[in-house]
Order: structure tokens, then C-alpha cells, then sequence
């Protein structure tokens, strides 16, 4: 039964990804882009208690399941219930190229317009992934990558 992690970069295809994985397996996706945040603007990351309490009803309500997202700490709690991992390590060019290929995220954006007039600000956080030393950096999710037990590969291209 799949139960996977999927992280990276913003941009990297960790979405596309869970998607296919979602399709191809009949596993239950969560983004956790949809339970970090409170709805506040700016927005504020929700307390980790509150994350991690979404998260385990989620697994709770499907045995066989696909979470991606940036955050390591909430990919942590997870972690220990996955049976396997995917660290979306794509060149920082590529997931810019992605950023800017993106559809419209209804679930992030209220439009189209609100979504490109963040896309400059996407762009840096995309390019300073390797130098941030927090959850959402490289750093992180290489550790994560590295204590994961079981089954793990590293993606570093688009896949096709």
C-alpha cells in the first residue's frame, strides 16, 4: 500500500507529481500548501499542532495515500507512517521555468491575476532555496531525504 512523501522546491513538480502517483494508484493526495496557512493577510503559517492534527485525520480517513509540500516540518511528523520518499531536487532554473509555466491554483490564488502578480516574489523564493536554513530550504529537505528509512529517490528533471 502507498503511503509517500513528496518534497522540494517551489516549482519543482512535486504537485504534478502526487498527481500522477494520485491517478495511477488510486491514492488520496494532500497538498499541504491547504493546511499550513490560516486564512490571514498577510497570510501566517497555522500552529504546527494544527498542521499535524489535519494531517493525521487525513491519514486516518485513507489507508493508502500521496502528501507533498516544502515543509519539512510537517514532512517530519509524516515521515515515520510513509513507506516511501521522493526528494524533487530539480536545478533552480528549471523550477523558475515551472513557476512561470504554472496553471492558475485556485486553492492558493483568488484569480489568475492575484497568482502572476506574486510570481516575482515566487521567483526569489525560488532562487534562494539553496541559502535559507529553514524548513522550506535545501538543507532541510536533504536531511530529510537522509534520515528516511525505506524506499527514496531523488528526481532532478522534469518528469515526462
Amino acid at each position: 500500500m502507498h503511503k509517500i512523501i513528496i518534497f522540494g522546491n517551489s516549482g519543482s513538480g512535486k504537485s504534478t507529481l502526487a498527481k500522477q502517483w494520485q491517478r495511477h494508484h488510486q491514492l488520496a493526495h494532500l497538498d499541504l500548501d491547504t493546511l499550513a496557512w490560516a486564512a490571514t493577510d498577510p497570510p501566517s503559517r497555522r500552529p504546527l499542532a494544527e498542521s499535524t492534527q489535519a494531517i493525521d485525520d487525513f491519514i486516518r480517513q485513507h489507508p493508502a495515500w500521496v502528501i507533498e509540500g516544502c515543509y519539512a516540518d510537517l514532512l517530519q511528523h509524516v515521515s515515520p507512517q510513509a513507506n516511501q520518499a521522493i526528494f524533487m531536487k530539480l536545478p533552480m532554473a528549471l523550477c523558475q521555468a515551472n513557476a512561470r509555466q504554472r496553471p492558475w491554483e485556485p486553492h492558493k490564488y483568488a484569480s489568475q491575476a492575484e497568482q502572476d502578480a506574486n510570481l516575482p516574489m515566487l521567483l526569489q523564493w525560488i532562487a534562494d532555496y539553496e541559502q535559507r536554513r529553514d524548513e522550506f530550504s535545501e538543507a532541510a529537505h536533504q536531511a530529510l531525504y537522509n534520515d528516511f528509512p525505506l524506499t527514496k529517490q531523488i528526481i532532478t528533471k522534469n518528469p515526462t
